[in-house]
């Protein structure tokens, strides 16, 4: 076998694998970047860019309704989906010329292979030995499926990518984002949406008035949610699709059925014993505060470790990574505090810090939270009873704001400004001084 030095392994080109390279070459490194799939990973490809093309979609679709009620002439019409379809793969496709002009612009050397360690930071890929100082693990993660009898059936998230119309009748098994995203996108669509949820509630990790307010405004748009479900078994009869569940009850006639039980680590394939790599119970790669495994040399970054499985999130550990190890800045770590976070569904859902109970569980009595729930002007206009709902978790004396919470319209694009805000260490009296915009929905959160 040939064998070429590196300053810099990249196992993967999803979101941090790419950030993590590109940052590096930028800093002279000399890098290879391993990936036998599509540039962009996840996101990019079955992820969170195609996930919001469909999700825009299906506001369009949910606004062609508002504006027959306030009066516009014209029958909503349904989407043609499969010309969408084209619209989005072309969208994805600029990213990939984007990506790849960037890599050949500096010098990375772009390996089409899945690489495989054979020794700590030597990387065996398509036939050729690779050597480097630093080896990045961002090999992402994958969909998963319940180990219970039929559960080869339908489709999963990568699945839902590949659909050309609406099915008719849709069974969704799962509670996370990916089960209320797609389940949202789905009825806006035109789809008869049941989720099955084995607990009692949707995002478990969410504050709970969060998710109880989601499942409100889902129900009220139409989905059907099913707690308590633990499924049994799944069928596939002429009649469609039949999810049995332990207690007995059976729920049948859906044309799809599609898994939203989350997603493993990536590692089985990595020959990750051969470097000294560990993992954590869950079977992702364990790594301390600085993106470190347990193999000098050998970082982790993105879905394949347990931290927040979000695309911003393995960005900018990346970076921070490279600038620590090629940019002279010694101290350079992500902090994965009070990270901001949203899930597209219908309405969506902003949140960043901490919810309630994790405030109330950290700090006990020195917790104290103010919400409103409102019609936004829209919505009010065109007869909605829907709200929205707002809520602040603030701390101590002087009530520093640690979790800030939006379930409604707008609830995606309000954040990021809000979280700037948070980090920052913003008090109520903050938001209480600050002048309103009015009229806008944002507003609340500096009136309450």
């Amino acid at each position: 076998m040939d064998r070429d030095d590196f300053d810099l392994i990249v196992l993967g080109a999803g979101s941090g694998g790419l950030a993590g390279a590109i940052r590096a070459a930028r800093h002279g490194a000399r890098v290879a970047l391993l990936e036998p799939g599509a540039l962009g990973g996840t996101c990019v490809n079955v992820g969170c860019v195609p996930k919001k093309a469909m999700w825009l979609a299906a506001e369009l679709a949910e606004l062609r309704q508002v504006a027959a009620a306030l009066g516009f002439a014209g029958a909503p019409g349904a989407l043609d989906w499969p010309a969408f379809v084209a619209r989005r793969e072309a969208y994805i496709a600029n990213i990939h010329a984007s990506y790849r002009q960037r890599l050949g612009e500096l010098g990375i050397a772009l390996l089409p292979h899945a690489g495989r360690f054979v020794a700590a930071r030597e990387i065996e890929a398509g036939g050729r030995r690779l050597r480097a100082a630093h080896v990045l693990i961002a090999t992402g993660a994958r969909p998963v499926r319940p180990d219970l009898p039929g559960r080869e059936l339908g489709i999963d998230s990568d699945g839902f990518f590949a659909l050309r119309a609406a099915p008719r009748r849709v069974a969704i098994v799962g509670s996370g984002y990916i089960a209320v995203e797609l389940g949202g996108v789905l009825r806006a669509l035109g789809s008869e949406v049941v989720l099955f949820v084995r607990g009692d509630r949707l995002l478990g990790r969410f504050d709970g008035e969060v998710s109880r307010a989601l499942a409100g405004s889902m129900q009220a748009r139409g989905v059907q949610l099913a707690f308590g479900h633990r499924l049994a078994r799944v069928e596939r009869r002429d009649v469609g699709y039949r999810l049995r569940c332990t207690d007995g009850s059976v729920s049948s006639g859906f044309d799809e059925l599609l898994w939203a039980t989350g997603r493993a680590p990536n590692v089985a394939s990595l020959g990750l014993d051969a470097a000294g790599v560990t993992l954590d119970g869950e079977g992702h790669v364990a790594i301390d505060d600085w993106q470190a495994t347990s193999a000098a040399g050998v970082y982790a970054v993105g879905d394949v470790t347990a931290r927040p499985a979000l695309t911003p999130v393995a960005i900018a550990a990346a970076r921070r990574l490279m600038d620590r190890l090629f940019g002279g800045r010694a101290e350079a770590r992500l902090d994965y505090d009070m990270i901001p976070t949203v899930v597209f569904a219908h309405p969506p859902v902003g949140s960043v810090g901490l919810g309630e109970e994790a405030a109330r569980e950290r700090f006990g009595d020195a917790v104290r939270c103010y919400r409103t729930r409102f019609r936004p002007m829209l919505g009010a206009l065109a007869g909605s009873d829907e709200r929205t709902f707002m809520k602040l978790v603030c701390v101590g004396a002087d009530e520093r704001i640690v979790g800030l919470h939006v379930v409604g319209p707008g609830a995606d694009e309000m954040l990021q400004g809000f979280a700037v805000a948070l980090r920052m260490g913003a008090r109520k009296a903050d938001f209480d001084a600050t002048v309103a915009i009015h009229p806008t929905a944002a507003e609340e959160l500096v009136l309450l």
